[in-house]
């Protein structure tokens, strides 16, 4: 085992390994709370190890809220036996469980509790075997693992567990050592298992975000300081600014971001420590000598972070923004104009959609939809806010439309949680979803439409045109940060320096000419002038083509296409 990872005395090392070598339920909530407060200071750590070069990070605000959800549960509880608090944790995060990330740390709580039983207490033979059973639950809830992900880690902190049992490890507190120096050489594997890392030089994010939960309860033992974050300066471009407005938390009454060229004195490990005494969201960019922060403050206090940094040097542009204007959210934001669900009857077959912007959602609703989930890319919705979203309905025949890759975890939880009859689509995109609708039948029979509406979502390419937020080569696309890049079902298809560019390259590349229709759908950012000069662009290559340009008000994507 590695030493230590912390600087400490053996004599006091042996007092916490004396102190932890049982862990009751009382012990295991502050731990647990630990983690989730490290996870949280970490949150955007994990965010930034996003595969794509696009600006849809949102693995560690997944977990962060999956936790929570956790924590939630056990918060009021006095209960003292380790093995009840597990339950109702993992009853939590089941509930709470976002993105295919939250959904798997989920299920690794769910087996860890399952292992422990009805146990009073958790000694060293017992959090092996609870971490065992974990990673056993959560590799059997994923149709087909791949490996180099938080699976991984997983499985390879379970063994290193075991190891140490066989080698006379007594303490619940070893285990814990042994585990968090298991889970970081695990994540630095990641990408000599799973290539796509590698080309992306980043390590796995979910396993990373694994390996915080255990570094903060071990943080916590050692009695070494939660809230001061793993530094990061990120490349300016690739700072998730978007992601963390939608996440907005109680007392978050300001976002306030600042450009500045500090003096040659500046020193990063105290700035954060400062911003995080004022603040919470924080983001640090960097390029060319000039620095970006983004944080959120209470009200009142908007201010605080500009005299701050002004004397640090140079302050070159600020933006204050109330957050409190932008509660209501993408679909509201988006909902220049009502739309009507359909109305279901005992007989029913109800479809529910997950939109990302207010212009989908009305998509969704035009074409019979019984239900719309606020959702999407930095925005997934918990499993929770899915099975809500089609219980209270009078029909027992469900079929959820997650439109996204990383929600459909989420659905089928939902799904398996509900006495109703549901099918989970594995629609990946929007137009996917969209293309599903087409063949819905809500008086149908179930099976059969079934079918026709999985038939329906395969019959079309799908593309997303952003913009790049780091220097990287992947599938043999080379990208600099900052320029225009094409994501075609699913892969990095091509890079250019202007959106008009991107786009007739991605429609080329999908053989836009042997299909029929081409649905533009501009995002939140892109002016309606903007789209039509794209959707003009669009008929001039394509005259025999049908055109068509809606509102979908996503973020993060200047543009979603469909082409059928």
């Amino acid at each position: 085992m590695r030493p230590p990872p912390v600087d400490v005395s053996s004599k006091f090392r042996s007092r916490l390994a004396e102190r932890y070598r049982v862990i009751d339920g009382k012990t295991f909530r502050m731990l647990i709370q630990a983690s989730l407060e490290w996870l949280r200071a970490n949150q955007e750590v994990v965010n930034s190890l996003n595969v794509f070069p696009v600006p849809d990070g949102d693995t560690g605000t997944n977990m962060v809220l999956t936790l929570q959800s956790a924590i939630d549960e056990i918060a009021d509880t006095d209960e003292k036996a380790i093995g009840k608090v597990a339950h109702s944790l993992a009853h939590g995060a089941l509930m709470g469980a976002r993105g295919n990330s939250g959904v798997i740390l989920s299920q690794l709580w769910r087996g860890f509790s399952r292992a422990l039983g009805e146990r009073e207490i958790m000694d060293a033979q017992a959090f092996a075997a609870a971490l065992d059973e974990a990673k056993e639950t959560a590799y059997k809830g994923v149709v087909k693992p791949v490996e180099g992900t938080i699976l991984t880690v997983s499985k390879d902190i379970a063994s290193a567990a075991a190891v140490a049992l066989e080698e006379g490890t007594t303490s619940g507190f070893e285990i814990l050592e042994t585990v968090v120096a298991a889970a970081e050489d695990s994540v630095e594997r990641t990408p000599d298992l799973l290539p796509v890392l590698k080309d992306a030089g980043v390590v796995d994010s979910g396993g990373k975000g694994l390996s915080l939960i255990f570094e903060g309860a071990l943080r916590a033992a050692y009695r070494q300081p939660l809230d001061q974050p793993l530094m990061i300066v990120q490349p300016l471009s690739s700072l998730n600014l978007e992601g963390a407005a939608e996440a907005i938390e109680p007392g978050q009454d300001w976002e306030v971001i600042i450009d500045f060229k500090p003096m040659d004195t500046f020193d990063l490990q105290t700035f954060y420590g400062r911003l995080e005494n004022m603040g919470t969201s924080i983001q640090v960019g960097e390029g060319d000598g000039l620095y970006r922060m983004h944080i959120h403050v209470p009200d009142q206090t908007e201010y605080e972070p500009i005299e701050y940094i002004k004397s640090l040097g140079t302050v070159t542009k600020v933006e204050i923004e109330n957050l409190m204007d932008q509660v209501g959210g993408t679909l509201g934001a988006e909902r220049d104009q009502e739309f009507i669900l359909q109305e279901v009857d005992p007989d029913h077959l109800a479809a529910i959609a997950v939109a990302p912007g207010g212009g989908f959602a009305r998509v969704f609703a035009s074409l019979g939809v019984a239900a719309i989930i606020e959702g999407g890319q930095t925005m997934n919705p918990s499993t929770k806010e899915i099975l809500q979203a089609f219980e209270d309905l009078p029909t027992d025949k469900i079929v959820i439309l997650p439109n996204n890759k990383n929600i459909i975890l989420a659905a089928q939880q939902a799904k398996e949680m509900s006495d109703k009859t549901v099918a989970v689509l594995p629609s990946v995109s929007v137009p996917q979803g969209i293309a599903a609708m087409f063949a819905f039948n809500r008086d149908g029979e179930f099976k059969p439409t079934i079918d026709a509406m999985n038939a329906a979502l395969n019959g079309l390419h799908s593309a997303e045109i952003t913009t790049a937020t780091r220097t990287v080569e992947i599938d043999g696309v080379s990208v600099e940060e900052g320029q225009v890049i094409g994501v075609l079902n699913g892969k990095l298809s091509c890079s250019g320096n202007t959106l008009e560019k991107v786009l007739v390259d991605t429609l080329e590349q999908a053989n836009a000419e042997e299909n029929e229709l081409i649905t533009l759908y501009a995002g939140v950012d892109l002016s309606p002038d903007e789209a039509q000069k794209l959707a003009d662009k669009i008929i001039e290559l394509y005259p025999d083509l049908e055109v068509e340009v809606h509102r979908g008000g996503q973020p993060h994507y200047q543009v979603i296409l469909s082409i059928e």
